[in-house]
């Protein structure tokens, strides 16, 4: 029972990270380690220049809606 209440406030903690737009990077690295093990992964400034870019827009793109 507790498992279950420990995992449900993860996923709640980690869906309002997402909705405040801060990246999840210790997820990032966990799956990249699970599914692509020994091949390199952003640091987490790379990471969360990405992340900013994909939300909003990088250079020589328009993001937003005017």
């Amino acid at each position: 029972m507790l498992g279950e209440i420990a995992k449900a406030g993860r996923y709640l903690g980690q869906s309002v990270r997402l909705m405040m737009g801060l990246p999840d990077y210790d997820a990032y690295v966990t799956h990249r380690e699970s599914t692509h093990p020994g091949e390199p992964y952003m640091t987490y400034e790379e990471f969360f220049r990405e992340r900013q870019e994909a939300r909003y827009g990088g250079a020589g793109k328009r993001g937003g809606c005017c």
